[in-house]
């Protein structure tokens, strides 16, 4: 997930959530991987940069700005997960309303590895997960397979990679049939109300992972990524 491709999805979430016709969305993935992160090797080379920290704080805002583009949108979400979503991907599918998994999907928090903090994953799991849960991926570097996720609420359907798209599609259908009006309130109610201290540690976990960036071990563990060896933290 470089900048741009954040940024063009904040802007196709702005634009689903003006179209009237559009009842609900999918996200999903080409290739074998649902979401792999942000792009690492962009976060190093941010890292060289002068007015580094005011950097860090930007990547962060639009971080937070996705994930909160999606959690306000007023229609329901899908996420189709063919793959690993890691860090921020599996931000962006615990953002998601509903999920629909293959048994090729994985989840994890590889954060801690290369010094940084998923600021806005750890809420997000604690909120629909609890903090168990989230210890568990975000301290314990544990993975999470689609099994596992479909026990732990985290995934809704299993199906194979073939039809990952008609189920998530046919599920899209049955959500569109329903009110606008209801749907809309029930999410809000689900996420603003339900949720209503989520979109405040969302904005703290941004925080916290802007200042985590600026630490020697990020910067170690981000160089240790891109010269592809293992770290050497302080």
């Amino acid at each position: 997930m470089s900048r741009e491709m954040i940024q063009q999805l904040i802007d196709a979430f702005s634009d689903f959530h003006q179209d009237k016709s559009v009842r609900a969305v999918i996200l999903t993935s080409a290739g074998s991987t649902f979401c792999s992160g942000v792009d690492l090797k962009e976060w190093q080379s941010q890292s060289q940069e002068r007015e580094a920290i005011a950097r860090w704080q930007e990547v962060a805002l639009a971080l937070h700005d996705l994930i909160e583009s999606m959690l306000r949108l007023p229609k329901p979400i899908i996420a189709a997960v063919d793959g690993p979503a890691l860090g921020f991907g599996l931000a962006m599918v615990l953002a998601s309303d509903l999920v629909v998994a293959s048994p090729a999907a994985r989840f994890e928090v590889p954060a801690t590895r290369y010094g940084l903090v998923s600021g806005l994953t750890i809420p997000l799991l604690a909120f629909r997960l609890g903090a168990s849960a989230a210890a568990r991926l975000a301290l314990g570097g544990q993975r999470i397979d689609a099994t596992e996720a479909h026990q732990l609420g985290l995934a809704h359907r299993v199906v194979a990679s073939d039809q990952i798209w008609a189920a998530s599609h046919a599920w899209a259908t049955t959500i569109a049939e329903s009110s606008h009006e209801s749907l809309q309130l029930s999410k809000r109610l689900l996420n603003e109300m339900v949720g209503e201290s989520l979109l405040m540690n969302l904005s703290s976990g941004a925080a916290v992972l802007a200042t985590a960036c600026s630490t020697e071990s990020a910067v170690e563990g981000l160089a240790s990524f891109v010269d592809k060896r293992p770290p050497k933290f302080p």
